[in-house]
Order: C-alpha cells, then structure tokens, then sequence
C-alpha cells in the first residue's frame, strides 16, 4: 500500500507541476515593444568575430574544416583597433536604419563580449582586451537606436556541446547537455542585466539539432524574468513556439521558401522580419564582390513593409573594425531616399492588399502608399480591395495630385504623362 500511495503522489505531483505551466502571457511592455518593433522596419545585422581575419565568412571554421585548437589561435592575433561604436551607429543611422542585431556568439563558439563564462572571449583571450560590444550598447542608448543580441545555440568547439554528437532522449551521447543549457542560460544572464539598450535576442543553430530538447521554456522564461520586455525570435525556420516574440524568415520575404530553409513554416501573428545579405556572405569576405545595388536593397526594403515584415540588412565588418565602403557608398544612396520616402515605410503597416504585379502597398492611418517597383503595363495602377472613399492621390515626391476613379472593385490611378520611377514610384492616398 505504501508503494501505491507513492507512486500516486508522484502521479500527482507530475499533474499539478504540468497544469502549473501555463502558456506564455506577453506582459503590457512586451507587447507595447513588438508594436514599436513594428515600427522600426528598417535594421542593420553584424556578423563579425574571429572568423573575419580569414576573410572567407563566417563558416570558414567548419567549410575548411579547422580544428577547433587551431582555429582558437585566431584569437592571438584579433586586434580591431580600427573598431569605432559612433562609426557604426552613425552609419546606421545615416542608412536610416532604426535597429543593430550583432553577433554576440556565434557558431565557433567565440563570445564577442566580456562574459566571465569563458575564457574564450574578446576581452580575455585577444590583445584587443577591451569590449566592443559594451562600446556599441552605450553608443546605442545614446543616439536612440535599438539593440538585438544574435546568441547561437550551435557550437562547434564545447565538448558540453559535443559537435557532431548523436541524440539519444533528448540528449548528445557524448557532452554534458545540462551543462551546456547552463552555460547558455549563464551568458544570456549578462547580456540581458549588463548591456544597457538590449531589447532582443535572436537565436540560431536549432536547425542542428531538431530533435534535441533545447529547454526552450526554461531559456526563454529566464529572458522574459529577467526583462519581459525583450523580445525572442529564433531562426528555427518553423513555426513560432509558445515564448517567442517575432517571426523570422532567412534570405526569404515571409510566405516564400525560396532557399528550401522553411518548407513547413506558416506565418503567424507576432511581428515578422526578414532578413538578407548585402552580399552573399553573411560575416566578412574577401573575395565576395556580389554586392547588391542600392536599388535593390530598396526593393527588398519596400517589399518586406509591404508584407508586414521588418528588413535587418546584414553586412560584415572587416577584421580591423572598419565597414568597407562598398557597404556605406550604397547605404548612404539607401539612407538619402529613405530621408525623402520614409513616411512610407516607417511606422506603417503591410498587407492592406495582396502583393500587386506593379509592386505592394503599406499603410498609416487614413493614409495608403502605393509603392510602384515595376511599371504597370497599361496607363494606370489598379488597387484592388479599397472599399474606403478616397479623397486625394498624389504623387509622393512631388505632390502633384493623380487622376482616379473608384470602382466597386477598387480604384483605377491613371498614370498617362506621369514619369515612372525607375526604383519606386510612390503613390499617396489618403481616404475617410
């Protein structure tokens, strides 16, 4: 009877703690800080660490496949004292960008801030000694720009994490699981309590491991206590889970899988947001001279506002500290056009209407902008789905106001003897 009696309270026990784990309620500052992540649209990701003195991305580790004791020696001689944190929020913010999302750890293992979890960081195991990312969160606050942690899960070198390990319940055969989640819980602990300006993390490297148990609630739940306004994404390219506070989606628009990452992922309803290289490398290459046209970038921009997403450009620092002026010629062009059309991207909303043969639309208020990238074919641009009165269409450059005629089945913007933009022709409308 005794052993009965037990093993009902342990049933019991087992009963209460599961029904104690209610689903994740954003706190009113969570939710107040999806709406103004919302807003931003506009952000720069920095991939740079170690791997940027190879100059061939981030990945070199693992793609030339660099013992782990010989590539830490990268270490000895990372030195950027070229690094400037007013530089790059300045250039941020000339871009017109509104957010930083930085690599703070990446797949390598090596952490870009001073944690006291590892020996393996900037400030202890370079002669650099100092941390930039410090430098860059005070620099952040100072000039109003938002600041996101990228944090990977992955780690190529951790014997806790044991690389290449298989999984078995949940677990690697061969590393300490509990160990490694305490190490991670440990360094989010001080980027979250030490950095001013933090207001996301970003996650990546699930991918490797699918079918290991991450103890998101335990990881996620730590954040959320620790600042419940912080917003979570992960870059797991599935559907968001219970916990996280935005949904992203790899070198793809949301909806599209056109690098085969996400073949299950639906949109949900957190706050989107894409994002892309300015290259075709995410951390600094040397040789990689695929850099996209200011006219594309604005595309992606408009395309992403559009669909109701967010746009984090990613760029690679070279190992000195210094952003190539490949990168700052172009987003200067960005940040010029963007200081003239911003009210058409910033704080509005997408998906008013489907995505249009000519382009997408977005909205404030009472107020559409048609963003017209690809030349209608007859003398008109046709907005499908507007049931409100419209009472004016200008043209946003100029002011000049546009002929139309509102139907039943949307309005008809007559573009006879008007200049058609090359990059993007935006119509304004404002209705009741």
């Amino acid at each position: 009877m005794r052993k009965l009696t037990l093993i009902c309270l342990l049933f019991l026990t087992a009963a209460l703690n599961t029904r104690a784990q209610s689903p994740y309620a954003p706190t009113a500052d969570n939710l107040a800080a999806r709406k103004k992540f919302q807003e931003l649209k506009f952000g720069l990701f920095i991939h740079w660490g170690i791997y940027s003195i190879l100059g061939d991305g981030e990945w070199v580790m693992h793609e030339r496949k660099i013992p782990y004791n010989n590539y830490k020696r990268l270490a000895d001689f990372f030195n950027p004292q070229a690094f400037d944190a007013k530089e790059w929020v300045a250039f941020a913010k000339k871009a017109g960008m509104k957010y930083i999302t930085i690599t703070s750890r990446h797949h390598d293992g090596f952490s870009m801030f001073g944690t006291k979890m590892s020996p393996y960081n900037i400030v202890d195991a370079t002669p650099y000694h100092k941390d930039p990312l410090m430098e860059l969160a005070k620099e952040c606050q100072k000039e109003g720009i938002e600041l996101h942690f990228y944090y990977s899960l992955l780690d190529w070198g951790r014997p806790d994490y044991a690389f290449g390990s298989p999984i078995v319940n949940g677990k690697p055969v061969k590393g300490d699981w509990d160990s490694y989640i305490k190490f991670m819980k440990d360094q989010l602990t001080e980027l979250i309590t030490k950095y001013p300006a933090v207001k996301g993390i970003w996650f990546d490297g699930h991918w490797e491991r699918k079918d290991v148990n991450w103890h998101y609630d335990e990881i996620y739940g730590l954040i959320h206590k620790l600042n419940p306004a912080i917003l979570v994404g992960n870059n797991h390219h599935e559907t968001p889970i219970d916990g996280e506070d935005f949904q992203m989606f790899e070198k793809d628009l949301p909806g599209a899988n056109t690098t085969g990452f996400a073949p299950n992922q639906t949109i949900g309803n957190l706050p989107l947001e894409t994002c892309e290289t300015i290259n075709n490398s995410w951390g600094f290459n040397i040789n990689d001279r695929n850099f996209k046209t200011s006219k594309q970038i604005i595309h992606y921009l408009v395309n992403a506002a559009g669909r109701d997403a967010n746009f984090l450009l990613n760029i690679g620092p070279m190992p000195n500290g210094k952003i190539q002026s490949e990168f700052t010629d172009t987003l200067a062009i960005v940040g010029n056009w963007i200081q003239k059309n911003g009210e058409s991207v910033y704080n509005t909303r997408g998906n008013a209407i489907p995505p249009q043969p000519w382009g997408v639309a977005t909205v404030n208020g009472k107020t559409m902008y048609a963003h017209v990238t690809t030349a209608p074919k007859e003398p008109y641009v046709f907005i499908p789905q507007l049931k409100e009165k419209v009472n004016k269409v200008v043209l946003l450059s100029s002011g000049a106001a546009l002929k139309f005629k509102q139907q039943p089945e949307g309005v008809f913007i007559y573009t006879n003897g008007v200049a058609i933009d090359p990059v993007d022709m935006i119509i304004k409308l404002t209705v009741n």
